[in-house]
């Protein structure tokens, strides 16, 4: 279903703003019925897992036949995902030239025409254009074939085994398992210096649909833009976590370069959390206390993620949970290596029972662990 385009300028004011909220900001509303305010209605989970753009992303390049089964960022991947006991998906949200909030990961879609490569900017392209490219909802009829261009520069055919059509922020909830949690990666392109007002307009449009069509779902807001990120949680009192590199890239913008200056951000603006590219963590494991002590939670992404050893050495951390890509493998090796078993259930008449997770490690053990993990990760 697609969905109708939001005009700025159809926009009411803001319901529910801060009391020191500049006028500037909130000089556009949202419709008459839109609860701005809604409080976030979950609990985090103990140990949370996240599908990586619904059952994983596509690395069209890899030999690993799973890294290419479903097409990532779409409505059948996003359902496929909801088949394994996981709380949440991410997925990446932009808005379109007019407006509506459109499910994609890259800042550009390729296409080719007559043998000539084209390139096209998500964000200047209107609704019914993105949806063109892809397979088509509608029987018999055939869209543009997508191309994407890998970390090498190379131009591939985007081939899956499964694929699905292009899909906006609307039809995901209107059509994707209710009781499954949406992480909403609001993204924008690192190479561009973003003002405010243009950021005040998308975040509006993405709003509109979440508090439109949302209902009870559980969302989380979460973006490497460190200014969306601090605008997003003015605007709603949903959660809201900031993405990093964790120091594993160096940006312009120093708020991004480390897992300090990610704690910064959060503290400052009243984010509830972090997400880091896990290696971040690994070779800097002392900042987890810090961010646990700074009463923030701590998720993680990157490919180590898909290695169940890895995944479980960050449950003993502490770490709150992992954004991954094989659903299926990681969310089983939790199931068994994380999830507690009940013992002692028929000793007793007082209805307590004792809990008891596998394996287990002295802090000592713990400890040199930590230590070990940094020196591994730079080989």
């Amino acid at each position: 279903m697609a969905v109708q385009a939001v005009h700025v300028c159809d926009v009411h004011n803001l319901d529910h703003v801060p009391d020191n909220a500049s006028l500037s900001l909130y000089s556009t509303r949202f419709s008459k019925g839109v609860e701005l305010n809604r409080e976030a209605t979950f609990k985090m989970p103990k140990f949370m897992v996240v599908g990586h753009r619904g059952n994983g992303m596509n690395v069209l390049q890899s030999t690993d036949g799973r890294m290419k089964e479903i097409k990532e960022n779409s409505i059948m991947s996003f359902n496929s995902a909801a088949k394994h006991p996981i709380d949440f998906i991410e997925f990446d949200v932009q808005v379109t030239k007019d407006d509506c909030p459109v499910i994609f990961h890259d800042n550009f879609i390729l296409y080719e025409d007559n043998g000539t490569v084209f390139e096209k900017r998500v964000t200047e392209l209107c609704l019914s254009e993105f949806l063109c490219f892809g397979p088509q909802k509608e029987a018999g009829r055939a869209g543009r074939s997508l191309l994407r261009k890998t970390k090498d520069g190379k131009i591939v055919e985007w081939k899956v085994e499964k694929d699905d059509s292009l899909c906006s922020l609307q039809d995901a909830f209107q059509q994707v398992e209710s009781s499954l949690g949406f992480n909403i990666e609001l993204k924008f392109d690192d190479h561009i210096v973003y003002q405010q007002d243009y950021l005040t307009r998308v975040l509006q449009a993405i709003l509109q649909v979440v508090f439109e069509h949302g209902k009870d779902r559980p969302v989380i807001f979460s973006s490497f833009q460190p200014d969306a990120a601090l605008l997003v949680r003015k605007l709603t009192a949903l959660q809201v976590y900031f993405l990093t590199n964790g120091g594993t890239e160096i940006f312009y913008d120093v708020r991004r370069n480390s897992l300090e200056a990610a704690m910064k951000v959060c503290l400052q603006g009243g984010l509830q959390g972090i997400v880091s590219e896990v290696k971040g963590v690994f070779r800097n494991p002392g900042a987890v206390n810090k961010i646990k002590d700074a009463k923030l939670s701590l998720l993680t992404y990157g490919k180590l993620n898909n290695v169940s050893e890895a995944v479980y050495m960050q449950h003993l951390m502490g770490i709150d949970g992992v954004i991954v890509d094989l659903v299926q493998e990681i969310t089983e090796a939790v199931s068994d290596l994380i999830k507690p078993s009940k013992m002692g259930e028929e000793e007793g008449g007082d209805g307590e029972m004792e809990v008891k997770s596998k394996p287990q490690f002295s802090q000592r053990e713990l400890s040199f662990l930590l230590k070990l993990i940094p020196e591994l990760i730079q080989h």
